[in-house]
């Protein structure tokens, strides 16, 4: 059986925190989106917001910190309640942009939570690289990945994660057949990340889906990369707007049995009898006899 991911990817700007009402206009407009998009389809779709889409802050610093403060919630708390309901209600995989987490240790969290059409939450990854110093959020320390059953296996990365070949390396690493990349940059780099996500795909033969907010929360160009780097969608500029696409998973293992090109077959690089090469930056090694995918 192919391995098909109906995606739909939502460049907007964010919203203001999670109230009630903001929550059940959230859920109106994504029903709308939905109609045009796979209504016939027979399995989930899945649906992509940026980064801080229900969180939106600004202002200096000092003020962004206090209405993050503001909008902190446990991650059990009402806005998962309501993210939990959305899901089941048009039963879909919801990624709906990072939220600020209140942990249980009293900081705050740049947090990527993931719903199944049942409504379970099955992820919550907290962004290891906040970018500094303009984030005020305490990094997480540990990669996230989860199973979309029968289709495959999504890693999830938030925006400055990318920059950090290490985060997508891992998640690959770790079975993801795609990466989502929920970004709100608003900063002229976004130029170097179009470029970062599509090197990161050729790296680690995946799909990579990068979603950035829109004006004026961030410049937009969301984009969907294939495991051998090439665009298949994206955005042309950073106004309101959707991406959809099917994304055959099977893919992945095309270009990692046939290779990049049909040439580059960076997962079978190495060979059992191959020298252990030493990774002194990280008080680690790359061992030839374990140089394969875990699942």
């Amino acid at each position: 059986m192919p391995r098909y991911l109906p995606i739909l990817v939502v460049q907007e700007a964010s919203r203001q925190p999670g109230t009630d009402a903001e929550l059940r206009d959230f859920e109106a407009e994504l029903a709308d989106y939905l109609s045009d998009f796979g209504a016939e389809f027979d399995q989930p779709r899945m649906v992509v917001y940026p980064e801080f889409y229900l969180c939106a802050a600004s202002g200096t610093p000092e003020q962004r910190r206090a209405q993050l403060e503001a909008a902190a919630e446990p991650i059990d708390g009402l806005r998962h309640q309501h993210l939990s309901r959305i899901a089941r209600n048009l039963s879909i995989w919801l990624l709906p942009g990072t939220v600020c987490e209140r942990g249980d240790d009293g900081h705050l969290y740049n947090t990527a939570p993931v719903y199944s059409p049942e409504g379970e939450r099955v992820a919550a990854y907290r962004k290891c690289f906040p970018w500094r110093p303009y984030e005020p959020f305490q990094p997480g320390n540990s990669f996230e990945v989860f199973d979309v059953p029968g289709i495959g296996r999504i890693g999830l990365a938030i925006c400055y994660d990318i920059w950090f070949p290490e985060v997508v390396r891992q998640l690959a690493w770790l079975g993801a057949d795609v990466i989502i990349n929920q970004v709100a940059t608003s900063t002229s780099d976004r130029a170097q990340e179009l470029v970062l996500v599509q090197a990161n795909a050729i790296f680690n033969q995946v799909f990579m889906v990068s979603v950035n907010s829109a004006t004026p929360s961030g410049e937009g160009q969301s984009l969907i990369v294939d495991p051998e780097g090439h665009v298949r969608s994206q955005m042309p500029g950073a106004t309101s707007g959707i991406l959809t696409d099917v994304l055959n998973l099977d893919e992945v293992e095309r270009v990692r049995t046939f290779g990049t090109a049909g040439f580059n077959r960076m997962w079978s690089q190495c060979r059992n009898e191959d020298p252990v090469l030493e990774l002194p930056m990280y008080e680690g090694r790359i061992d030839p006899r374990k140089w394969n995918r875990e699942r």
